[in-house]
């Protein structure tokens, strides 16, 4: 979405220091959010967070728990405000914890951007203007990319920043034809 400038993938709430996905200790898989916030809301942020999985389920493991890690005291209020309404608007108990955030650990570049690893001629051209995985992971238009690959954004949103990608015209219209035949 508009004012997302990056997004990484990895793991986060435990004590463990370094881990890994084949050795996780007491983390939780998660997903850190640059944002702008002059463009998009820390709310805007959490509706996603409400409508993209269900909270309702109670977790079978730390791993994949249900969990938002806030920054500040006004993050920490908003959580727990939109966690609230959205218990209410359902009518169920829900099983996501508003916890302090202490530590990120960034997981193996193999599980980021996982959708547009998924998509081997758009990946191939990031990865020629990224020929550090690092850069790649912490590229906004592989982040931007990526989130349209996952049906966030509009197809009218991707032709409006479509030419800030640095991608060649053919990965343009297989982007464009990709986020247009979505859910058809």
């Amino acid at each position: 979405m508009k004012g997302v400038v990056r997004t990484r993938v990895g793991y986060a709430g435990g004590t463990k220091k370094n881990p890994t996905y084949q050795d996780l200790g007491d983390h939780t898989e998660t997903i850190q959010v640059d944002f702008d916030p002059a463009l998009v809301s820390y709310r805007e942020l959490l509706g996603i967070f409400w409508n993209s999985h269900s909270p309702t389920n109670r977790a079978f493991s730390k791993q994949y728990r249900s969990i938002i890690f806030y920054h500040n005291a006004e993050q920490r209020r908003l959580a727990i405000e939109t966690r609230d309404r959205e218990a209410a608007k359902i009518q169920a108990a829900i099983y996501t914890e508003i916890v302090p955030f202490s530590e990120f650990y960034m997981a193996e570049a193999y599980h980021q951007k996982y959708l547009l690893q998924r998509e081997p001629s758009l990946i191939k051209e990031f990865e020629l203007m990224y020929p550090l995985p690092s850069d790649l992971i912490n590229s906004t238009a592989a982040a931007r990319v990526n989130g349209h690959l996952a049906g966030y954004g509009t197809y009218k949103d991707l032709q409006v920043e479509i030419n800030d990608f640095g991608l060649s015209q053919s990965a343009r219209t297989k982007l464009l034809n990709r986020v247009r035949n979505r859910g058809r």
